[in-house]
């Protein structure tokens, strides 16, 4: 397996990049303690014009400047000041598309994730779910605008690869404040997979 390099991240389709990252593992390294996850749901913002975004109508913060280098870093942050959410930020410098991935299924250190959550890995609760996800992977924000061709956080190919028919793809979930972009299906996950948040 190898390392997804730069300009994989740098592709400003971010449909297209939702839909090709499910498959693909995504592995930390926290303590000398690595950790992975096949991911297996994910969801698309695209950026300034969605009313989902951090980043709509260009607002730019100390918390969403992350969002706006070029892709390839990541975007961590916390969701009713409790759970961290862990995205792709992709595209270009200053267009903040990003890639929120939703839920993974263990795939090495197997352990650690156990520990970390408190269950086996066979229940599909243990990463299913954003904020289960940094549980499992111990992400937090010490990895907030790391790169994702470092040592720490990074996504390799598996060589899994999906049809049209084998990904489902719905509406985004708990973004009802965004009106008519709420419906959009940016929403993608592995149809057969059980590691899935919400079917």
């Amino acid at each position: 397996m190898t390392k997804l390099k730069p300009e994989y991240y740098q592709n400003p389709d971010v449909i297209f990049l939702a839909r090709n990252l499910l498959g693909k593992i995504l592995f930390t390294k926290k303590n000398g303690e690595i950790t992975a996850g096949i991911i297996t749901e994910t969801e698309a913002y695209f950026g300034e014009e969605d009313k989902a975004s951090h980043a709509y109508g260009g607002k730019r913060t100390l918390r969403t400047e992350a969002m706006f280098q070029t892709g390839g870093f990541s975007y961590i942050y916390l969701c009713y000041g409790i759970h961290h959410l862990f995205n792709i930020v992709v595209s270009g410098e200053n267009d903040p598309k990003s890639v929120l991935v939703r839920a993974v299924e263990p795939f090495e250190g197997l352990s650690f994730i156990e520990s970390r959550r408190n269950r086996p890995a066979s229940d599909k609760t243990i990463s299913s779910g954003p904020g289960s996800v940094c549980k499992a992977l111990g992400i937090d924000m010490t990895f907030n605008q790391k790169p994702l061709t470092g040592e720490e956080i990074w996504i390799e190919e598996s060589g899994l690869e999906y049809s049209p028919g084998e990904i489902v793809s719905t509406p985004r979930i708990g973004v009802a404040y965004a009106g008519e972009h709420a419906l959009l299906p940016l929403r993608f996950y592995i149809k057969n997979n059980s590691y899935i948040s919400k079917k």
